[in-house]
């Protein structure tokens, strides 16, 4: 299997020493950087590879800084200091590492996704200044920076799993499912809540003429309520405009054939005839 060799530039020296190691490490020749047991010769042929390998990994002026090392520990090392600072430096970067690690929370709207990336890559550059993170700090510090839309599966992971045997992808992966359960149920009560405004809006009377409810009910029914009378739905009493409204029994406006007065003048002189009769 063949390696691609990824060469360090001024920006990418934490991916580029934890390819290069693991590289070096599949070939065998890593224990001639940092060796495993202490004691015991290391392989001079090795030791050449290593050195082979790492001036191919590095750019072309610190080949010409480093020509004279033919140790291939002296050369990680002198490229660790060179991107990394000294030990002094170091702890400094190392310090501010840790605070934004502590302050850093997740925000509402921003996705679990983006959240981890950035979480990871700050312990990541933790780790390449010396600072061991366990993966259960990882996992608690996570849980703790979570929003308060995430506080129920926070406590349900907290009570339901044991955090010192959970992984940091495992803890990831539960939340991002936590958050398309939100996803899912956001949209149900956006759907729910339009169809329940539609109907609202489509209660609220005629387009036409303004009134409240049908137009059944808008326009009184029976005689019962009066000409021209209606209740709104608050049970007030209103006037209504009715000039638009045709009788059709004397041809006149602003009253309906139920209510037309000569129909009631008509009726009454039948009933006053017939007594007569009587």
């Amino acid at each position: 299997m063949s390696y691609q060799i990824l060469i360090l530039t001024p920006t990418n020296y934490l991916v580029w020493a934890v390819k290069v190691k693991s590289i070096m490490d599949a070939h065998g020749i890593w224990e001639t950087v940092e060796a495993k047991t202490s004691g015991g010769e290391l392989d001079p042929k090795k030791k050449k590879q290593a050195l082979a390998f790492l001036f191919q990994a590095i750019p072309e002026e610190i080949v010409l800084q480093m020509s004279d090392y033919t140790d291939p520990k002296r050369v990680w090392e002198g490229i660790k200091t060179r991107y990394l600072g000294v030990d002094w430096v170091r702890t400094a970067r190392l310090a501010t590492l840790k605070r934004e690690l502590e302050s850093l929370h997740m925000k509402e709207g921003e996705t679990v996704d983006d959240f981890a990336a950035k979480f990871s890559g700050l312990a990541s550059k933790a780790r390449s200044l010396g600072h061991e993170l366990e993966e259960v700090d990882l996992v608690k510090r996570l849980l703790d920076s979570m929003p308060k839309s995430f506080l129920q599966i926070v406590a349900s992971i907290e009570q339901c799993f044991e955090l010192d045997t959970m992984f940091f992808d495992e803890a990831v992966g539960r939340l991002k499912a936590y958050e398309e359960c939100i996803k899912g149920s956001k949209k149900v009560e956006d759907v729910h809540g339009g169809l329940l405004l539609s109907r609202e809006e489509n209660s609220d009377g005629c387009m036409h003429c303004g009134s409240g409810g049908s137009h059944r009910d808008g326009f009184g029914r029976g005689r019962g309520r009066g000409r021209g009378s209606g209740r709104s739905q608050d049970g007030k009493e209103r006037v209504r405009d009715n000039s638009h409204v045709k009788c059709y029994k004397c041809g006149e406006f602003d009253h309906y054939n139920n209510e037309c007065p000569k129909w009631e003048k008509e009726a009454n002189l039948i009933i006053e005839e017939e007594s007569a009769l009587l």
